[in-house]
């Protein structure tokens, strides 16, 4: 049944809630849990499906999501027949090479949807960490006769994720939708998006030449919430570990959340690999005088200080007579002698010079931008 589906991740999401994570990156690209980028939870969740035609719609800030992607190999993308697709924005009399919305993105990779072989596509977003497979969604898709899937987990009714666009669904008991809301203030639904929609090609084209046509630009606001009663929309309920990068508080939590057993062994299942870029760099080393709890720690790391409650990307060193807890610190920062770090996201290749003090809070963390020098 996969040899009938292909992907299309979307990465273009508005990213100024996470602020400087996003400013040389998109939030495709932004790392996770110690060795990973936020696209590789989706796009490993369609290869273990077995969906080998991905396309990738790329908008801004996508070099670093281009260097990481390659030609896919890690992914086993790298085929003659189909195979990783990057679509970035080009110029045309009708595309400006900015887009409007969702709406506006998917018309400008049209001609790669018409010329995908496969008769269903699953379209997602790229800011949204899981782990499974489609297999039991695209069951009930074609079981229900559904025009459109929505795949949704459960919340608490009156939360509010601070997602992007966070869609609320309100579910019959056979599962089809009777209402959608987005972005309510007081949210009457547990049912709440995760950002993957199913549906057949042809129907994904008629809905974009429609609402183009109309002067509609997203996908969500646009053509769900008006065809809520024309179209059969049905919800797929996913029960694992969901995590949105939505901002900077909510990536913060679910990094950390990876240091919880339970998370890890949802996220990180050995059924279910998450794939990413292989760089071969040698263990992390403990040097005399090291102290490490509740920690990840990836390769290439050098630890002569002290460490608690910590994610560590590579490549990171942590000199005497510093103690960091409760810390995110991305590839290759320099962290010298006598420091005091809590609560702090350090973005690639930053430095803190010896003696400094550095404190934030669980819901406000204090984060430092790519390559900066304290």
């Amino acid at each position: 049944m996969h040899g009938k589906v292909f992907g299309l991740i979307y990465t273009g999401e508005s990213s100024m809630q996470l602020r400087d994570l996003t400013y040389s990156r998109s939030v495709a690209a932004v790392p996770f849990a110690g060795r990973y980028r936020c696209i590789d939870f989706v796009l490993s969740s369609l290869v273990n499906t077995g969906i080998y035609n991905v396309g990738i719609i790329a908008q801004k800030n996508y070099h670093s999501l281009m260097d990481h992607l390659g030609s896919g190999k890690e992914w086993e993308l790298h085929r003659k027949k189909d195979g990783l697709f990057i679509l970035p924005p080009f110029v045309t009399r009708e595309n400006t090479g900015i887009y409007k919305g969702t709406l506006d993105a998917l018309r400008s990779v049209l001609g790669y949807i018409r010329r995908s072989s496969q008769r269903y596509v699953i379209m997602t977003g790229s800011h949204t960490v899981f782990n499974t497979t489609f297999h039991a969604m695209i069951e009930q898709h074609i079981e229900t006769c559904a025009d459109i899937t929505i795949m949704y987990n459960d919340v608490p009714v009156g939360h509010n994720d601070d997602q992007f666009d966070e869609l609320r669904m309100d579910l019959r008991e056979d599962g089809r939708v009777q209402d959608l809301q987005l972005n309510p203030y007081r949210p009457t639904s547990c049912h709440s998006s995760c950002d993957v929609f199913m549906m057949e090609k042809n129907l994904l084209e008629y809905l974009v030449e429609e609402g183009v046509s109309h002067g509609y630009t997203d996908f969500i606001r646009d053509v769900l919430l008006r065809k809520v009663n024309t179209l059969k929309l049905y919800g797929w309920r996913y029960d694992g570990y969901i995590g949105c990068l939505s901002s900077i508080d909510s990536y913060f939590t679910h990094n950390m959340n990876c240091l919880k057993q339970e998370v890890r062994r949802d996220l990180f299942n050995t059924e279910h690999p998450i794939y990413t870029k292989v760089k071969d760099e040698v263990p992390a080393r403990y040097l005399p005088g090291a102290k490490v709890t509740n920690s990840l720690v990836a390769d290439g790391c050098v630890i002569e200080g002290e460490v608690d409650s910590c994610i560590l990307f590579r490549g990171v060193r942590i000199a005497k007579g510093t103690r960091v807890s409760n810390c995110l610190v991305l590839q290759g920062c320099d962290i010298q002698e006598n420091c005091e770090l809590d609560h702090v996201i350090f973005d690639k290749g930053c430095t803190v010079h010896s003696g400094r003090r550095l404190a934030g809070y669980d819901s406000f963390p204090v984060i430092i931008r790519k390559g900066s020098s304290i």
